[in-house]
């Protein structure tokens, strides 16, 4: 069941749901807007001739952070990383589906390929991966509002909270854009 306003401000009074930090006005009817952080990661085409995710790349990506008043210009064709001003904190019996905001994707602008899903334990900031599928560039600003998280409630608690030992949850307390860790059975 999606959480509605009123659940997800109980949530969030109870502690059970962290999003810090958090403007009052952010929180939409069933979803909570987050907001586009000045940390990035952009890939070092011009080191790389390919991507190999069995294997490990180091420096595959370079981390830009922009100044206080800047932008960030994504290009037309452009993939980068970027992350949530917020640190979002979930319980063993909630998750997270984060979207983009309609605006922003009627202009061309999508903010995670595959990575929208945030389970149950997570605890972070959320990277978010950026695509200009626009035919100009896209100005993005530290601080603007970039996506929505809107919340389930699970069937029962989760066995295993994601950060759980032997889980290999890679991502645990990410901060700033976090670039890939490599696959492995």
């Amino acid at each position: 069941m999606v959480l509605s306003d009123r659940d997800i401000k109980r949530e969030l009074e109870a502690g059970r749901i962290v999003i810090e930090p958090l403007k009052p006005q952010d929180v939409q009817p069933a979803s909570v807007d987050v907001r586009l952080g000045a940390n990035f990661r952009v890939f070092r085409n011009s080191e790389h001739t390919f991507i190999d995710p069995s294997i490990d790349q180091p420096n595959l990506t370079e981390e830009i952070e922009v100044p206080e008043g800047g932008a960030f210009i994504l290009h037309p064709g452009q993939f980068a990383l970027g992350t949530t001003v917020e640190r979002i904190g979930l319980p063993d019996d909630v998750l997270g589906k984060l979207e983009g905001k309609s605006t922003l994707g009627r202009l061309g602008l999508m903010i995670h390929s595959t990575a929208g899903y945030v389970d149950p334990g997570w605890d972070g900031e959320l990277t978010l991966e950026l695509s200009n599928v626009a035919t100009l560039p896209i100005m993005l600003r530290p601080g603007m509002r970039i996506g929505q998280l809107s919340f389930e409630r699970m069937s029962s608690p989760v066995e295993r909270p994601y950060g759980s030992a032997g889980l290999g949850s890679h991502y645990q307390g990410q901060r700033g854009a976090t670039a890939s860790h490599v696959l492995t059975d």
